[in-house]
């Protein structure tokens, strides 16, 4: 699992964050900190600030640079985000947050992407890049909101036929935009984990 922290922009720790986060590391679990450089249009040195907060406060394994751009012309700043988060560092686990599926090059700047990142109506439908096929499939992460009880077992054939072995299932919805589909936990964890495993991860 792989819960993440989001301390930014926040002046000061969270002790709602720092009471699981002791806990979830000493079972294993990898913990990263929340990066969102595109939350009013914060800069390089602030989203690396933002993750030295992570680090100086939850000692983090990695960061999710949420609302990653795609395009290939964004690359170089990304990298350079990717090179400035190692640096602070150096094993740190780092996901790129597009949400869909960027210009091939990025795959080569993270750990992990986050290929798909939305509703049931649209990922029961979607493609795969075929691009993906040259990575393992602990390469990319699918986020899925509003997925039917009935229909995990189609969801989980989706994500192993694109190649995605990190997933995030769950019945909740954004009511629109209204709300975050992923802040509570899914009414049918326990038929997650029965059908996956213990190691079922965000």
């Amino acid at each position: 699992p792989t819960p993440r922290l989001r301390p930014a922009p926040c002046p000061r720790r969270d002790p709602h964050c720092m009471a699981p986060a002791g806990p979830l590391r000493d079972a294993g679990v990898r913990v990263l900190g929340h990066l969102d450089p595109a939350h009013v249009d914060r800069g390089h040195g602030e989203t690396v600030s933002d993750a030295q907060r992570c680090l100086d406060w939850y000692q983090v394994d990695g960061f999710l640079l949420d609302r990653c751009p795609t395009e290939r012309a964004c690359l170089p700043g990304v990298r350079r985000s990717v090179a400035s988060l190692r640096a602070l560092r150096d094993d740190a686990h780092v996901v790129l947050g597009h949400g869909c599926h960027p210009y091939p090059g990025y795959a080569e700047s993270a750990d992990q992407l986050v290929t798909f990142r939305g509703p049931w109506s649209d990922y029961r439908w979607s493609q795969v890049a075929e691009w993906t096929a040259d990575y393992p499939p602990e390469h990319f992460c699918h986020f899925v909101h509003g997925v039917p009880r009935p229909h995990l077992d189609e969801a989980l054939r989706i994500a192993r036929w694109q190649g995605a072995s990190t997933i995030y299932f769950t019945d909740r919805t954004d009511r629109g935009g209204r709300c975050d589909p992923w802040e509570t936990m899914p009414g049918y964890w326990d038929d997650i984990v029965s059908r996956i495993g213990t190691g079922v991860s965000e």
